[in-house]
């Protein structure tokens, strides 16, 4: 339009203070936005951005109002831009990592696709086993007859849940069975989950240093006969 002094008006204060250099830029995403508006200032003869007090920021709260609102009512006199799109180039890239095989693989692969393993001994296993999991929306379950089914998770992710279950916010650092017991309320399941809590509660100092002392001796005691 021709303006060469502008004056550009923020209820932000994060915006006005990076882009004043009083603070500094941690967001990467962020970043790219003061870059390019610092190059755009080159345009303008003089160009400042202010941010405005809450009580003085009327004017400002209304035209934020305006992204949310529909504007099919407004008449012609009123100017709206609607930005579909960003005003930077980022370019989206989703990592995958190939994911290794599990002890739920064999159970997917004879549920979705009737594959099984290639050693007789196994492949009797999972026909013995299967009738006891099934596939809901893609995802592996372990059926129950008198509890509510179990999500199947790796053995990566139990351990995570067992160590949160047992030492994290809302832990309280039970013994193995009251762990094991704990973890399936929380309907997840896989087959290391009581070998995995054991472990998790030898391996924890607080619940070695504060357990009950034995009085059992270390090995087994002999009669020693008079001379």
């Amino acid at each position: 339009m021709g303006a060469k002094v502008v004056m550009a008006l923020t209820d932000s204060r994060l915006a006005a203070n990076q882009f004043n250099g009083s603070f500094e830029v941690r967001d990467q995403r962020m970043g790219k936005y003061v870059k390019m508006v610092k190059q755009l200032v080159g345009s303008f003869g003089h160009l400042t951005i202010k941010q405005i007090p809450r009580s003085e920021n009327k004017r400002a709260d209304a035209l934020s109002k305006l992204a949310s609102t529909c504007f099919d009512h407004f008449s012609k006199k009123v100017l709206v831009e609607a930005l579909r799109d960003r005003s930077i180039d980022e370019q989206q890239v989703n990592v995958l990592a190939p994911t290794e095989p599990t002890w739920m693989t064999p159970f997917r692969e004879y549920l979705q696709r009737g594959i099984l393993p290639e050693d007789h001994g196994e492949a009797r296993k999972i026909r013995i086993k299967v009738p006891s999991y099934a596939m809901v929306n893609g995802e592996l379950y372990k059926k129950g007859f008198t509890t509510p089914w179990l999500k199947c998770v790796d053995q990566v992710k139990g351990r995570e849940l067992i160590q949160e279950a047992h030492s994290g916010q809302v832990g309280a650092h039970k013994g193995a069975r009251a762990l094991t017991s704990k973890v399936l309320r929380m309907r997840v399941y896989w087959l290391t989950i009581q070998q995995d809590a054991i472990e998790t509660n030898r391996k924890c100092g607080e619940c070695q240093s504060y357990a009950p002392v034995q009085a059992n001796p270390p090995v087994p005691l002999h009669n020693i006969s008079r001379p």
